[in-house]
């Protein structure tokens, strides 16, 4: 019994010391195999159990939630400039001011995702949802309606002028999942750095305001 636990704490030294602190070509190849593993088989299985989402973290791709001036922006100053395209919706500046993440967010953001149950979802909420895009849409519901119990949603990108087309009726099997706020602004640039250039070029590089 004493041999075990002797080899056991032998094992773990020498496994600690190759992953953190073997700063040779084979310590950092064993490191990097160690967190690929670790991250995709363990971290994102448990996050998506605790969020309830097959997509518990999501990069933004686009400009289309984006503020001007992102996190330092001034809410008043831009829903003035866009007030015009939520009075026919009949939102208000108050109403506004109380959605959630009400000053929108900025390509490369990455955001925490959690389910969405389409009953409790409300006008104002920022869903993720599946439409004929290679990627999930992230955007803000702006309407929901209800046709023989089935709520149907309708968003809009804040920095967008109208809606697309694929927008304006989303189904309850369409939803991925609610984004809940932000867990790391700008970091997922370090992904999208290798294919924004394959974009068009009005889509590729930093954010402007619409």
């Amino acid at each position: 019994m004493v041999d075990e636990k002797n080899g056991f704490n032998t094992f773990f030294k020498k496994f600690w010391f190759l992953l953190w602190k073997d700063n040779s070509v084979k310590g950092w190849l064993f490191s990097i195999i160690f967190l690929f593993i670790f991250i995709k088989f363990i971290f994102f299985p448990f996050l998506n159990v605790v969020t309830g989402t097959t997509l518990p973290l999501a990069i933004v791709e686009s400009c289309s939630m984006y503020h001007n001036g992102n996190i330092l922006s001034n809410f008043d100053s831009w829903l003035t400039n866009h007030q015009e395209k939520y009075s026919d919706l009949e939102i208000n500046k108050t109403e506004f001011s109380l959605f959630p993440m009400k000053k929108g967010f900025n390509k490369g953001d990455i955001l925490l995702i959690t389910r969405a149950n389409p009953e409790k979802l409300e006008v104002g909420d920022i869903i993720v949802f599946s439409a004929s895009q290679t990627n999930p849409i992230i955007h803000r519901i702006i309407e929901i309606k209800e046709s023989n119990g089935v709520r149907v949603f309708s968003t809009l990108g804040d920095n967008n002028q109208g809606q697309l087309s694929f927008e304006k009726e989303i189904s309850e099997e369409q939803l991925v999942g609610k984004a809940t706020f932000k867990v790391a602004p700008y970091l997922g640039w370090v992904k999208l750095i290798f294919y924004d250039w394959q974009k068009p070029e009005s889509e590729r590089g930093f954010c402007n305001e619409n």
